[in-house]
């Protein structure tokens, strides 16, 4: 518990340094917790230490440990930062306060109805494939307009971008184009930035910072 309690004590002052670097106001950054995988005695340590937003990858895995989590903790907000499936869109709007991972027409669509069913919204994100790789989720740059515009006439308000570069690559071209991508389409939330290169992140205009390893340590079974 220790342990976690230094972490994130640790990286929110980075974050806090990274923005007076940059200039920007102490609270222009959100950090959301990256707990997938984390066992139960770290996520708590976490809570206890006054950390209140959260990732989760998969709506499974999040729906058996935020449910009772969430009901001796009601103001948390939890976001999925996982690839979503379309058949999985009722169960997210009814879970999490934020889905990050919005990259197509087919899940907007499922997002759609499933807000209208149950009558709440979670915050959209965008998921932007800024490094253009196959093999990952993500509508193209160049196909951002086409699928906002698609989810403006669902009627779905879309609140910003989210990015997951590549590996091997300085995240500061990616979180610059990001923010000029948010920008150009007025969206005020840019969620990039994660353990190794957050700090680069919130100087090129991150406003969601995702950090997993360095508040929790490595996840079980890494």
């Amino acid at each position: 518990m220790e342990d976690v309690a230094a972490g994130l004590a640790s990286v929110r002052a980075r974050i806090r340094e990274s923005l007076r670097k940059a200039g920007r106001p102490d609270d222009a950054v959100t950090l959301v917790a990256v707990s997938k995988k984390q066992p139960g005695a770290r996520i708590e340590a976490a809570l206890e230490a006054g950390q209140r937003v959260f990732g989760e990858n998969y709506v499974q895995e999040a729906r058996a440990r935020w449910g009772p989590l969430k009901e001796r903790h009601p103001d948390v907000a939890l976001h999925m930062i996982g690839a979503l499936q379309s058949n999985k869109a009722d169960d997210a709007v009814a879970l999490f306060d934020a889905i990050q991972t919005l990259d197509r027409p087919k899940l907007a669509t499922a997002l759609a109805k499933a807000i209208d069913k149950a009558g709440r919204r979670p915050r959209l994100l965008v998921q932007v494939n800024t490094g253009l790789e196959p093999q990952k989720a993500g509508v193209a740059p160049d196909g951002l307009p086409g699928l906002l515009d698609h989810c403006r006439g669902l009627g779905l308000a879309v609140d910003g971008l989210m990015a997951i570069p590549p590996a091997d690559e300085d995240v500061a071209p990616h979180a610059a184009l990001l923010a000029k991508l948010a920008r150009r389409h007025g969206l005020d939330a840019v969620s990039i930035g994660m353990s190794d290169d957050f700090e680069a992140a919130i100087r090129f205009g991150a406003t969601l910072v995702r950090v997993g390893s360095a508040i929790f340590g490595a996840r079980e079974g890494a």
